[in-house]
């Protein structure tokens, strides 16, 4: 009989390194589930899209992915290229895994493995950026940067502290970007703050931060607009509203929307899973409905 085969692609300097001291029970678990376990330590950033886009087809019949949000990133979107899609395993091993939450997959990672083999699949939604593709959250303006420039060392020791202390540090030179958005049934104009595409229960390890009854695999993102504060005190007041999870208010702009297009005068950075996004003057984003297969619990 052929045995099953998994390609186990991880990043071995994720959360902590935590996968050196699991990396054996969780090729077990595999084996003891009937498959054979390929096992691909990624080097660099781009290491996982390309495993999973050069794999030849038919070769494997799951692909299971540990690391942060990052490495998840990388392989959603080389299935995504590929026009043989396979079920994802994800065992988180980064700081926040706001996705793995939104998903109910246990943060421990013995369990997470275990949640793969026993899983079902879950029909996800997968986001489209222009060119690119996304899995959770596509952002810009304040905060967004923090992900992409605090150095992994600091987020191995912080957590998502990090990301928060890194954004205090910069309130000071808060800036907002003038931008037209549109949608089907809302158009707005103006400057803003911030901005979220999300398709997640949680952001940087704050739940209910993307509204309530999010579900994944409805076809249509979260989006939320934080207009620029005229002061300080109405900044604070933003802040506290979003960390509560108030996130209606006359701050901010939040709708429901299966594609969002945005424009601008000048180049604005975005982030896409907390990698950085590039920097673009017209932005397209499309809700792709229960695109991809996820072994969920």
């Amino acid at each position: 009989m052929t045995k099953k085969r998994v390609l186990f692609i991880y990043n071995p300097r994720a959360g902590k390194a935590k996968i050196r001291s699991n990396l054996l029970d969780i090729i077990d678990i595999f084996t003891k589930a009937d498959y054979e376990v390929i096992a691909y330590p990624t080097q660099a950033k781009g290491d996982g899209l390309m495993a999973v886009k050069q794999r030849e087809p038919g070769s494997y019949d799951l692909i299971v992915c540990s690391g942060g949000d990052g490495t998840l990133d990388e392989v959603v979107t080389g299935m995504m290229q590929c026009e043989e899609r396979v079920p994802i395993g994800y065992v988180p091993a980064g700081s926040t895994n706001d996705f793995a939450n939104s998903l109910g997959i246990p943060k421990n990672m013995i369990q997470a493995a275990q949640a793969i083999v026993n899983g079902k699949p879950f029909y996800c939604d997968i986001g489209t950026f222009n060119e690119d593709i996304f899995v959770y959250i596509a952002a810009f303006g304040l905060f967004t940067d923090v992900s992409y420039e605090t150095r992994q060392d600091i987020k191995n020791v912080l957590g998502h502290m990090a990301y928060i202390l890194e954004g205090m540090r910069r309130l000071s030179t808060v800036r907002s970007y003038r931008m037209k958005v549109e949608s089907e049934g809302f158009s707005a104009e103006g400057d803003f703050l911030f901005g979220m595409i999300t398709n997640s229960t949680s952001v940087g390890g704050f739940k209910r931060i993307t509204g309530k009854y999010v579900e994944l695999d409805d076809g249509k993102f979260e989006v939320t607009l934080i207009k620029k504060p005229a002061n300080a005190m109405e900044l604070n007041q933003i802040m506290t509203a979003l960390l509560a999870g108030n996130i209606n208010n006359e701050c901010m702009y939040c709708f429901r929307s299966e594609a969002v297009r945005l424009y601008s005068d000048e180049e604005i950075a975005w982030t896409l899973d907390g990698e950085f996004g590039g920097k673009h003057r017209e932005v397209e984003i499309f809700d792709k409905k229960q695109a991809l297969p996820i072994l969920v619990p």
